[in-house]
């Protein structure tokens, strides 16, 4: 479980970036639409915020118990082994990564979780600003991405509903792309469906993690659909191989 300090800093507000310019939104947005087969919900208050992050949550538990043979090998490499499977929220890719990490549960999802350690690691990642947050380790987050594949995939800006529990003897750290009304004409606004990393110690090896991510983001746009199936494969395996770099030099 997550430490008592690192709950309240989540919780209260003081890992907010410094210097920061952008919102991964101000005032908060009363209207979220959840998808995945949840119905839109008003979050006008914790209890909502709760049920909402409660329905995401079972959300990823679903993803995370699919059996094997729906999935399909889209990359593969020593270290990390990346699937796809048709999502059922938008005309694209539901992706499972899963790949060990040398150290502990609680220092893989700090990494990965909102915070400004995640700008200082993430190649994708250019600008990060927490702007609302919620009891139970919940808050709105709007950040921006690098442009990929030779700026074929312009940079994009997404705005986040994030939350992080405990999950078995681990921890599980998910999001959803919320509506927003503010919009900047420089940035394509994508959208993530229910997505999430599982972070649990590994069963074979006590100094290690596994670390399981499920990803389907819809980058909206006029970009072909093969380009953005290439791009998240590589993304997701970098991902790892930058998460890793950045842990063994914290």
């Amino acid at each position: 479980m997550l430490s008592h300090t690192a709950l309240s800093a989540l919780s209260q507000g003081r890992w907010r970036p410094e210097g920061s310019v952008i919102l991964f939104p101000g005032a908060f947005s009363s209207l979220f639409h959840l998808t995945s087969g949840l119905e839109k919900k008003k979050m006008e208050g914790l209890p909502d915020a709760a049920a909402f992050a409660a329905k995401l949550k079972n959300t990823l538990i679903q993803y995370h118990s699919i059996e094997d043979d729906k999935w399909r090998v889209a990359k593969k490499t020593k270290d990390v082994t990346i699937w796809r499977k048709p999502s059922e929220e938008f005309n694209g890719y539901l992706f499972k990564a899963q790949g060990a990490i040398d150290d502990s549960v609680n220092s893989v999802i700090d990494h990965i979780r909102p915070g400004p350690c995640r700008l200082d690691w993430d190649s994708l990642m250019t600008s990060m600003d927490i702007l609302e947050h919620f009891e139970e380790n919940c808050c709105v987050i709007r950040y921006t991405t690098a442009g990929q594949l030779w700026n074929i995939i312009s940079p994009r800006e997404f705005v986040d509903f994030s939350y992080t529990v405990g999950y078995e003897e681990g921890l599980l750290s998910c999001g959803l792309s919320v509506d927003w009304s503010e919009k900047r004409p420089e940035f394509i606004r994508g959208y993530n469906h229910p997505c999430g990393w599982f972070c649990v110690r590994h069963k074979d090896n006590p100094h290690q993690s596994l670390l399981t991510g499920y990803i389907q983001t819809d980058l909206r746009g006029m970009i072909p659909q093969s380009a953005v199936d290439t791009a998240m494969a590589s993304t997701l395996v970098n991902f790892y191989g930058d998460l890793q770099k950045a842990l063994q030099k914290a």
